[in-house]
């Protein structure tokens, strides 16, 4: 939405449903929102119920994804920057083969077949304090978010540049 610049209503009016995550990119604890109708919604609460679903005391986290949605959603742009970085280095360090279009703050990418496996890159990387995931024997999921700072950035892409 922040990368295209839609509103959250031209999404809304092309679907009959929305779920929003709010830990991802805007630094809430936990937490969703899901949007519908009255009745979508009342059909969702019944089902969420019926498995288990469902907390007590949850205006805390109510009040944490409030101020994510009203302080951290306009500095989202600079997580989606980060990531077309990180994404760049990649490139241009030659390790990837294939990467998925990087168009919010989630890189994913394949990782030329004779330099590293998507594990072994993720251990490589952790040695050097940086967090990545292999989310499959061919992939690895790279994520930019609030606690992701400019010098963060540029460490990982200087890590990048030397494997």
């Amino acid at each position: 939405m922040i990368e295209k610049g839609e509103t959250p209503a031209f999404y809304g009016a092309h679907f009959d449903s929305l779920s929003i995550c709010l830990s991802k990119g805007l630094g809430c604890p936990v937490g969703s929102l899901l949007l519908g109708s009255a009745d979508f919604i009342s059909r969702a609460r019944r089902i969420r119920k019926v498995f288990g679903g469902g907390m007590r005391q949850a205006g805390i986290l109510a009040a944490a994804g409030l101020y994510a949605l009203e302080h951290h959603v306009s500095r989202l742009k600079e997580d989606h920057l980060a990531a077309r970085h990180i994404a760049e280095t990649l490139k241009e360090a030659h390790l990837v083969s294939d990467m998925l279009p990087v168009e919010t703050n989630i890189l994913v990418f394949t990782l030329k077949e004779a330099r590293y496996s998507p594990a072994s890159f993720a251990a490589k990387m952790k040695e050097k304090g940086i967090l990545v995931m292999a989310i499959s024997s061919s992939q690895v999921r790279m994520v930019t978010h609030l606690d992701v700072t400019g010098e963060m950035v540029e460490q990982t892409c200087q890590v990048l540049r030397s494997l």
